[in-house]
């Protein structure tokens, strides 16, 4: 098998293969604790739920090509895979907003698996101030400026009402965040260099309304 560096392949992997190197991980993660070192694309494919020439086309990217008749090397490719998108290092993370989903997302255990470490929960609700969720102490938002200093943080997860996401995006892009995971229902404003991805829980249940609805009336899929 051969590899190109993070530095040689990040410039030309298409965005949607970029998407989709995550739900590779995943998979590889999963046939790594079912005991499996080797796998075809085939299998793999499956396990990650898309065809197999496109999973070929994708790891292509990454320079791995597998060994003809034997397939490719589960944890190795597992490794080339994280150390592309960058989950080999320990990420410090910040969440903004513990309320329901702020709560939830702050006992989500996968972060820590999958190389990010939640640093803070912050909550502009004096109420919360000192309030432990998942072993970690609520903060005043106010103190995001001196966490992001002291932990380095370069990831920020908004999980605020949409009349707060603004502000609080504001503010972490102005503390040095330039990434930010928004769950907030609302399309935030940054400057450029700063990447968003946005999680709308509601919108996809539309979504899958609107196939169900389709399903219910015979229509083709």
């Amino acid at each position: 098998m051969t590899s190109r560096t993070p530095t040689d392949s990040a410039r030309d992997i298409p965005e949607a293969t970029v998407a989709r190197l995550p739900v590779y991980l995943r998979a590889l993660t999963s046939l790594t604790e079912q005991g499996i070192a080797t796998c075809s694309s085939e299998e793999l494919a499956t396990a990650a739920g898309v065809n197999s020439a496109k999973l070929r086309k994708d790891l292509s990217y990454l320079g791995s090509y597998g060994t003809r008749g034997v397939g490719y090397d589960v944890d190795y490719l597992r490794y080339q895979i994280a150390r592309e998108i960058g989950v080999t290092q320990d990420w410090p993370v910040v969440i903004v907003g513990i309320g329901n989903l702020g709560h939830a997302l702050a006992n989500f255990s996968g972060f820590r698996s999958r190389g990010f470490r939640v640093v803070a929960l912050l909550d502009a609700d004096p109420a919360r101030k000192g309030e432990e969720v998942a072993g970690i102490e609520v903060r005043p938002f106010d103190e995001i400026d001196t966490i992001v200093r002291e932990n380095g943080v370069a990831i920020g997860v908004i999980a605020t009402p949409a009349h707060a996401a603004q502000d609080v995006a504001d503010r972490m892009v102005a503390c040095g965040i330039s990434s930010i995971l928004n769950f907030a229902p609302t399309v935030l404003t940054v400057p450029p260099g700063v990447d968003v991805r946005k999680v709308d829980l509601s919108i996809e249940l539309q979504i899958l309304a609107y196939h169900e609805q389709r399903k219910a009336h015979g229509e083709p899929l």
